[in-house]
This record gives C-alpha cells, structure tokens and sequence, in this order.
C-alpha cells in the first residue's frame, strides 16, 4: 500500500496513506466518543451548544429554506405550466423539500458555519496547549469536549430540518399563490393528502448521518491543529470542504437506502 501511495503521489494523486490516516483517525474518534457514551454527561455544555449550534444557526438556515422554496416554486411553476401540469407544484416542491433540498442544504449551512467554528475552537485550544492541560488535570478532551458537541448537533440538526422544511413549503405557497394563481388552500390540502410519513422520516432520518459527520469531521480537525494561527485557518477550510463533499457524497447512498425502505 505504501508503495502504491507513493506511486500516485509522484503522478500528482493525493497520497492514499494520507487518505487512510485521516479516516483512521476518524474511525478512532468515533471509538473514543462511543466509550465516552457509557460515562456521565454534561448535561449544562450539551444544552450551550445546542443554544450556539441551533438559536444561533436559525436565521441562515431560515432564510436559506425560505428562498430555496420560492425558487423551486418559480423552476416548477415554469415547467410544469408547458404540460399543463400547474397544480402538482405543491406537491413536488413540498417532496423536494422534504426529501432532499431541506436535509441537504440544512446540514450545508450547519457545516459550514457550526463546523468551521467548532474547529476553530479546539483548534486555539489546542495550539495554545489547553487540551494538553486538560488531559494532564484527568480530564477527557473527548468527553469535555467532543461529545457535548456531538449530542447537541444530533438534536438540533433535525429540528433546525424541520423547520427549513416548513419555511421551504411556505415560501412556495406565496409564489404559488402569487405568481401561479394556485389557491393557497388548493396548495395545502394537495401536500397534505399527497405527503407520507416515509417521505418525512426519509428526510430526518438523514439528518442524523449528516449530524455525526460535521461533528466528528469538525472535532478531529481542530484536535489535530498544527502549526499556530496558520494551522488552524488551514484546519477550519479543510472541515468546511469536508463536510461539504461528506454531506453531498453520503447524500446520494443514504437515498438509495431509504428508496429501499
């Protein structure tokens, strides 16, 4: 394998070894939280990150949903007006929204924002030896500081998805309304006796996934700083890509699974 990597490097490929080592890495933080699962939980660093990662993250994640539906809302409307297909906007927008464009763009912006930042902060804390200091004191980096994080995405992150979705399917009910001459109760009451549970539970159920992937991603970049200021900018982009391309890839595998349902 080592040969391999060396191989490719040489060619321009990224190193497979340090591929391996990240998700080595990832694998073994994963360990470490699940072992922490059995200690006692800090129930007051839980509810402060759910405060920072979900209050704080509801104006963009809002405003994100609300736009995404009335532009779906005007692609549909247009298309479907060609083959006199109108009336089924709602129903389509509403299970775009639930199934995919709500779950994905969610975990997008909660990536990009709560995991660069979740970064940034064990980052400083590591250059400036603080976790060193923690762990010399006996207290577990892991459960102090990675688990509260992880607890607190894994229930904010579907919250925050319904919430996008209801603003998503309102913000297609004013274009609808608007700009398609749909009645609003004719778009409601189509969304109502065409959504399904599943449809719900397929949405949220991603949302779970993508929640462990940002925490965990974002977690193990910032214990791995190196380097001072520079290291941690350097940390805080690669979660951001991370978890972008993490989110986008599983997107398309936890889709096959729950179609399979």
């Amino acid at each position: 394998m080592r040969a391999i990597s060396e191989k490719w490097s040489l060619r321009g490929f990224y190193p497979l070894e340090r591929v391996s080592d990240y998700l080595g890495g990832l694998g073994l933080l994963s360990y470490g939280v699940a072992r922490c699962l059995r200690k006692r939980w800090e129930g007051g660093l839980i509810l402060e990150q759910m405060e920072r990662i979900g209050v704080r993250s509801l104006s963009i994640v809002l405003l994100t949903a609300l736009f995404t539906g009335m532009v779906l809302a005007l692609q549909m409307g247009n298309y479907l007006t060609r083959f006199g297909a109108k009336p089924y906007a709602g129903r389509i927008l509403a299970l775009s929204m639930l199934r995919e464009m709500g779950p994905v763009l969610t975990a997008l912006m909660i990536g990009g924002r709560v995991g660069a930042g979740i970064t940034a902060e064990i980052g400083s804390m590591k250059v400036t030896e603080q976790i060193d200091a923690m762990r010399s004191l006996g207290i577990n980096p892991i459960q102090k500081l990675v688990l509260p994080r992880l607890l607190a995405l894994l229930i904010m992150l579907p919250l925050l998805t319904v919430l996008a979705d209801l603003v998503g399917i309102l913000g297609g009910l004013v274009i609808t309304t608007f700009e398609l001459d749909i009645p609003a109760d004719f778009y409601l009451n189509s969304i109502i006796q065409f959504i399904r549970f599943q449809d719900l539970f397929s949405g949220l159920g991603k949302t779970f996934f993508f929640a462990f992937f940002i925490a965990i991603i974002a977690c193990y970049n910032g214990l791995e700083v190196s380097g001072g200021a520079d290291g941690v900018g350097r940390a805080t982009t690669q979660t951001v890509v991370t978890t972008s391309i993490t989110i986008l890839v599983s997107d398309f595998f936890l889709t096959k699974l729950f179609l399979q349902l």
